[in-house]
């Protein structure tokens, strides 16, 4: 059953054990090596695409990256993968696909997994460069399933870089919402094409349960769990190897590491904020770890569990990882190695000053006026970050803070990620869609419902401090004030008034993490700096001082010339070669 991998020097079959027979049928093809499973599917166009011509370039590529990998020469696959792969991708293929995996699998010995390595990263390059079309995001999935199912059923003995293995998920999860995207626009389809489409959602192909399932799977096999335990008992140093073992594969392992991130990320995709949190119980988020080695990963995990703690109106949460991610981007864009990949980064900063400015616009109860400097979530920003936040979005926080609904409409436009909804557009419609694209519901885009629908949410929490800008102002004006009386100058009702007093109170605090395993537990605490006492209609107020913060102040400034003399450290030293004060020739 299993004797696809018998050739295969990087991954072999599993030893006969409780599994069923069936379960083994399924993790792996029949056929001895890659040629005779193409072949086998359809003998014409195999030979065709075994014959196409391949650039002697490519054939070197392969030669090379195939036996890097054989090898486990992590430092050469990352070297090929990080730099090789781009260079002759924007140099020989910047508009067509790289050559199909039948052709060059003659150079890498007829190696299955190597080919589906090879196949792995020829679909991202197709994602990454076009529109592809449905043909081959179905064959991306079944390269993906057959990758996955080797990797969890067979013994692998690879060592790959840990930028790949994040980026083979991130790719994955990308590949899901993009087919979720292309799934939710009927119109322009054919009858052809959506009964296509609705194959594909019998068959499981990019649907949410089947995506989550190969996370689960890969996640449950690791045991990366316990062995995260076991790391915060100091047993284990898992992070600090970066998952790497001499005797032993990093493949499974680190996979299932960053699947607990790929499981957080679709569940917030999906709206399922507290879920997305919990996924990530066993991730240490407050300290180094594997994720922040890898800048991808160390900006995608910050920005999606900011955004879960933006949504579930923990705002100072959320700013604290919005500002570390910001922090980081700002000092590493210099560094980075692929320009495709700096845009990504830049992107996701660009939405995260978005999101940062609402959340210290909201987390600072509108105490902020518009300005980076005295919201409770304002001063949790480093300098750097706040006087970039003031230039970005300066005019927008004003507008935020005055209770313009519109400017919160238009930022989270710009900052959310694209929602999806899972189980596509209803049958009806679709059949509809494809008598003719301009009937009733052909052109709707259902790709914007889950977008609506969390947009809905978002609004609903803004349009309840819509007054607060206008008391807080008044209340400003007065130590103590009737009821009756401030309900004449807002220019509404005694209850309306006190409807409004109420949603002060509770919006004066949010949950915040302060120590715990889970990202989910938390305190209340006040992010206002007005107290509001109401008694009867008697209404009195009086300033909180905001704590002044010289420790953190000093603490960032020696951190900040800790890292120069660190890059200053390689530098030589001056060597002054003129006379000294007093000195005689």
């Amino acid at each position: 059953r299993s004797q696809a991998l018998s050739t295969s020097s990087l991954c072999t079959a599993p030893r006969p054990g409780p599994s069923s027979r069936s379960t083994r049928a399924r993790a792996f093809p029949t056929r001895t090596n890659w040629t005779r499973n193409c072949a086998m599917s359809d003998p014409a166009v195999a030979i065709a695409k075994a014959n196409e011509p391949v650039p002697d370039m490519v054939k070197q590529f392969v030669v090379y990256f195939y036996r890097h990998i054989r090898e486990k020469n992590v430092y050469e696959i990352l070297s090929m993968y990080e730099k090789s792969f781009p260079a002759i991708s924007e140099r020989y293929f910047k508009a067509s696909a790289w050559p199909s995996v039948e052709s060059i699998a003659k150079y890498a010995d007829d190696d299955h997994v190597f080919c589906l390595l090879y196949k792995e990263m020829y679909f991202r390059h197709v994602f990454g460069k076009g529109t592809p079309t449905l043909e081959q995001r179905v064959e991306s999935w079944d390269n993906y399933a057959n990758l996955f199912s080797v990797i969890l059923h067979g013994n692998v003995n690879m060592q790959l870089p840990n930028l790949w293995l994040w980026e083979m998920i991130d790719e994955f999860i990308y590949q899901f919402q993009s087919h979720c995207q292309y799934r939710g626009r009927v119109v322009g389809k054919t009858k052809d094409e959506l009964a296509q489409l609705n194959l594909c959602d019998a068959n499981g192909t990019w649907s949410a349960a089947t995506v989550l399932n190969f996370l689960h799977q890969m996640v449950e096999k690791s045991e990366i769990v316990s062995h995260l335990d076991k790391e915060r008992a100091t047993a284990l140093k898992f992070s600090e190897t970066e998952g790497y073992e001499y005797a032993a594969s990093n493949v499974l392992r680190t996979l299932g590491y960053f699947s607990l991130i790929g499981i957080s990320r679709v569940k917030i995709l999906t709206g399922d904020y507290e879920g997305a949190l919990a996924t990530l119980d066993p991730i240490d988020l407050d300290k180094p770890g594997l994720f922040t080695k890898v800048a991808g990963a160390s900006v995608s995990t910050a920005y999606h569990v900011g955004f879960a703690y933006f949504m579930l109106g923990r705002y100072t949460d959320a700013t604290r990882h919005f500002n570390q991610s910001l922090v980081f981007v700002n000092r590493h864009k210099v560094a980075a190695t692929r320009p495709y990949s700096l845009d990504l980064l830049l992107k996701k900063q660009e939405q995260m000053y978005a999101l940062c400015a609402m959340s210290v616009i909201l987390g600072g109860n509108g105490s902020s006026n518009g300005g980076v400097s005295v919201s409770c979530a304002a001063r949790l920003l480093e300098e750097g970050v706040a006087g970039s936040l003031r230039e970005k979005h300066g005019d927008d926080m004003s507008r935020m803070a005055q209770g313009v609904v519109s400017a919160f409409d238009e930022a989270f436009s710009f900052a959310c990620p694209k929602f999806v909804t899972p189980g596509g557009p209803p049958s009806t419609v679709s059949d509809t869609a494809g008598d003719d694209a301009s009937a009733a519901g052909g052109g709707a885009n259902y790709n914007e419902e889950a977008y609506r629908r969390e947009l809905k949410k978002f609004i609903a929490e803004v349009s309840s401090r819509e007054k607060l800008p206008t008391l807080r102002s008044l209340l400003k004006l007065y130590t103590s004030i009737s009821v009756p009386k401030l309900a004449d100058l807002m220019e509404i009702s005694v209850e309306e008034l006190r409807e409004q007093l109420e949603v002060l109170r509770k919006k004066s605090h949010v949950t915040q993490w302060s120590s715990g395993a889970s990202a989910l537990s938390g305190e209340l605490v006040s992010v206002t700096d007005l107290d509001v006492t109401v008694a009867g209609d008697a209404i009195k107020t009086s300033d909180v001082a905001a704590p002044r913060g010289n420790g953190e102040y000093f603490l960032r400034h020696i951190a900040k010339q800790n890292t120069l003399m660190e890059d200053l450290a390689p530098a030589k030293a001056l060597v002054y070669k003129g006379k000294l004060p007093g000195q005689t020739a």
